[in-house]
């Protein structure tokens, strides 16, 4: 065989590894965008939110400590905590952790809340960096500030941890605004479940292009940056197809940060946040995996798609980029730490489905598609079978984007139906329509700068510029 039939074999058999690949990718988020569609229409057919008042009484509902980790968060911090302190829910403390913020956060906080320094004893059950000073407010009894010593978001929730005085918490970002109902919504599969839910999630909308005044959402818009749109489908996607379908099966690994309740006790016992990763979310989930296989406990890790959280988004794509390439280490970091999970069958389905879909489709997903897009860009000049391979991997890359982007799009207007307009939502589907033309490959590049980053040992986080989303 001389040398290029050999390149051509070569080539032909790589052809077919991306097209099988993606063919793989896509039956997998067909499956879970079938499962999504049921498991939405069974929840609101059932118009469950009529029984949310029962759980308005003291006597129904836990007491939750909502942590609010927040460094340099000047731009947004009162407006949050403005929306925290107004939501519907009979009992809660707002516990905002200042991380040795650099700007006026910890002055903000103190100064329009009239907080003043307390003395507390505080039991540390996990390790977190020194505490300066804790201070409450004299208007609002049950809300508090941490001031302490910067060591990253982790090891601010560990501190909130160690003072959070109720048996249920929720990580809330600091440039998030809640919606009235929402802890009542979130909560509910752990009352229900008597103990069997220990995590429940909601999702999180972009609040970008919002009317928001005084932390409340006084009408939902859509941002006119075509980057923010973008963001905003896949938001969408990930959380109504992705997240309902595992967790329906009780496969979810990932609980977003800007919006989840824990059971403290199970947290306590996971060992709390690990602060020297930047996924520290999806990995203390996976540690609760972990954990309740071996105690042999029937708990449930949920996800629940109406609860909305509302947070900012990056505008710009330098910053964009930061956060998609901290996102890629921060999967990989908790992959890697937990690799023991792949195909265990101690861990079930954790082992068989979650943990070889993440590596499969979330890790190595951006290398794959990045070797199809060279792929694409090679056969243009060698023309013949690499063209016509060419051609079937675009047309799968289209099924695998827009194309799912869109289901994701017209199962929100089917569904939750939180975009009021039917121009926002024509503009949504019609911007789902170019996610593989532009968008989609420029989130595989940074990603691919994350895989890169891991290879060099770079594990910087990288700052984000705020400009808060409530006036």
């Amino acid at each position: 065989m001389n040398f290029s039939i050999a390149i051509l074999l070569a080539g032909e058999l790589f052809g077919w590894f991306i097209a099988i690949y993606m063919v793989v990718v896509i039956s997998f988020y067909s499956i879970t965008m079938f499962i999504s569609m049921i498991q939405l229409r069974r929840e609101y057919q059932l118009k469950t939110e009529l029984t949310y008042a029962d759980y308005e009484d003291d006597i129904f509902s836990k007491p939750v400590s909502i942590l609010v980790p927040a460094y340099n968060e000047e731009a947004g911090i009162v407006q949050s905590v403005r929306s925290l302190l107004s939501i519907n829910y009979p009992q809660f403390e707002v516990v905002v952790i200042n991380d040795g913020s650099k700007d006026r956060t910890l002055n903000m906080m103190i100064e329009h809340y009239q907080m003043e320094e307390i003395s507390k004893v505080v039991r540390v059950e996990v390790f977190s960096q020194p505490v300066k000073k804790i201070y409450q407010s004299k208007l609002l009894p049950h809300l508090f500030l941490i001031d302490k010593e910067n060591g990253g978001k982790a090891d601010a929730l560990n501190a909130g941890l160690n003072f959070a005085n109720y048996p249920y918490f929720c990580s809330l970002d600091g440039d998030s605004i809640l919606e009235r109902d929402a802890f009542l919504k979130v909560m509910k599969p752990i009352f229900e479940s008597n103990g069997e839910v220990i995590v429940s999630s909601g999702s999180v909308r972009i609040a970008n292009g919002c009317d928001i005044q005084s932390g409340n959402v006084l009408s939902v818009g859509l941002a006119d940056k075509p980057l923010v749109i973008m963001q905003t489908i896949e938001y969408l996607r990930a959380f109504l197809i992705g997240r309902i379908g595992l967790s329906r099966h009780n496969l979810l690994l990932i609980v977003s940060g800007a919006f989840g309740v824990f059971s403290k006790q199970w947290v306590l016992d996971a060992g709390g946040y690990k602060a020297d990763t930047l996924g520290e979310d999806m990995e203390l989930v996976v540690r609760l995996h972990r954990l309740i296989k071996q105690r042999k406990a029937k708990k449930k890790i949920v996800y629940v798609p109406d609860p909305v959280c509302w947070t900012e988004v990056p505008e710009e794509m330098k910053y964009l980029r930061k956060q998609r390439r901290r996102w890629q280490q921060g999967l990989f970091e908790s992959l890697w730490t937990h690799r023991s999970l792949t195909f265990n069958k101690k861990y079930g389905t954790i082992g068989f489905i979650s943990f070889p879909y993440y590596w499969i489709i979330e890790f190595f997903g951006p290398i794959i598609e990045f070797s199809g897009y060279l792929y694409l860009f090679f056969s243009l000049f060698f023309g013949g079978v690499y063209l016509e391979f060419a051609i079937l991997i675009f047309l799968l890359s289209c099924l695998y984007g827009s194309v799912f982007s869109m289901a994701s799009v017209l199962l929100e207007e089917w569904s939750l139906r939180k975009y009021p307009k039917v121009s926002d939502i024509a503009k949504l589907f019609l911007y789902s329509l170019t996610e593989t033309l532009w968008y989609r490959p420029l989130t595989i590049i940074w990603r691919m700068e994350g895989v890169f980053n891991v290879l060099r040992g770079n594990h910087s986080w990288g700052e984000m510029k705020r400009k808060g989303v409530s006036k």
